[in-house]
């Protein structure tokens, strides 16, 4: 019922979207500036996110021990009272009917009421706390830090702004039946055992509360994320496996890379140096045998081991090939390799 009531005072009172319904009147009290709390995703099929008070404030997981300088300004917010009816077939009545015990039998609604009286909302200076925790490290031998740690899904939180009672408030409940004369019907005639409920609470209770994440970096040092853009968690450190196959993926990729790229070039540039000689269609004996020209000769037989074409030899696919010249030479070798076609002819046409 506490929590029926904290969710639609958040619903009309709105904030954006910041402010966080108090779950349970139990933990009312551990929703105060500067406390602690963690914010946990549930799954992917619940978008919103659940928060679990601590026993620890700010200070408890900071390094040293100063205390926290921020100062917290109050003031009075609104004056709330709200009675709704709400319908016993949707998921807010079943809530409340379970939460509550109240017996139902030949109602269809439940009527709520909540009378908060006025409210006051308690906020801690964000500027001042901005420049102080410049100087401050966090501990990571406290329990709480290494329990959120361990989970990637935590985020640790800081409370902001709070807003409580300031008098003794009241819930009820009352269960009966919808008419169309009137907005709701109370089953006093029957008088059955069971159909009020009520709940006395006493003053400076929270009700809702708002929180900023941290964002916890491997030295220490720690941000406040004052804007929904920014994330709260920890900044991870790289482990040994994940950093040797990450740099490994890319050694690999820029090799491959590098690879397609030497294949183009020497796609193309074999292209252009066999066009002349493709449209001509020169042959084995065009320049070879002819009296006075160079002659191509098996270098094994020379004792001139195998080796790359120095044509079609390039890059990082050795075509090797074990025929050349000895009539022509290249960085001071007395020889030249070239595979007998079409290399042969196209080196000694461009040599001409």
């Amino acid at each position: 019922m506490f929590a029926a009531a904290t969710k639609s005072f958040v619903k009309q009172v709105g904030d954006g979207g910041r402010l966080v319904p108090v779950p349970s009147l139990s933990e009312a009290d551990k929703y105060q500036p500067l406390s602690l709390v963690v914010k946990k995703k549930r799954c992917f099929l619940f978008p919103r996110y659940k928060f679990t008070s601590t026993p620890f404030i700010l200070k408890d997981i900071l390094l040293g021990d100063r205390e926290i300088s921020a100062g917290i300004s109050s003031y009075q917010l609104l004056n709330y009272e709200d009675e709704s009816d709400v319908s016993l077939y949707g998921r807010r009545g079943n809530h409340i009917v379970n939460d509550v015990g109240i017996n139902v039998t030949g109602s269809d609604s439940v009527a709520v009421k909540a009378s908060f009286g006025v409210v006051t909302k308690h906020e801690v200076e964000v500027s001042t706390l901005l420049k102080e925790i410049t100087t401050r490290k966090i501990n990571f031998d406290h329990s709480l830090i290494r329990q959120t740690r361990s989970s990637r899904k935590a985020v640790l939180c800081v409370v902001m702004e709070s807003i409580r009672t300031t008098r003794q408030c009241s819930l009820s409940v009352h269960a009966g039946i919808r008419r169309e004369a009137m907005r709701f019907h109370f089953m006093d005639e029957q008088n059955p055992k069971g159909r009020d409920k009520a709940i006395v609470f006493p003053a400076h209770t929270t009700i809702a509360f708002s929180v900023f994440e941290l964002f916890i970096y491997l030295d220490g040092a720690f941000d406040l994320c004052v804007t929904s853009v920014s994330k709260g968690g920890f900044e991870r450190e790289e482990t040994p496996t994940f950093g040797l196959l990450y740099r490994l993926r890319n050694i690999l990729f820029e090799r491959n890379r590098r690879v397609m790229d030497t294949i183009s070039r020497s796609q193309l540039y074999l292209d252009d140096l066999f066009s002349d000689y493709s449209d001509k269609h020169l042959s084995m004996t065009d320049i070879s045998l002819k009296e006075g020209t160079h002659i191509r000769v098996n270098l094994l037989n020379h004792n001139i081991p195998k080796g790359p074409c120095i044509l079609c030899g390039m890059g990082n696919f050795k075509r090797e090939t074990v025929y050349g010249c000895f009539q022509c030479s290249v960085d001071g070798l007395k020889y030249v390799r070239l595979h007998a076609v079409p290399c042969f002819d196209v080196w000694h046409k461009r040599m001409k």
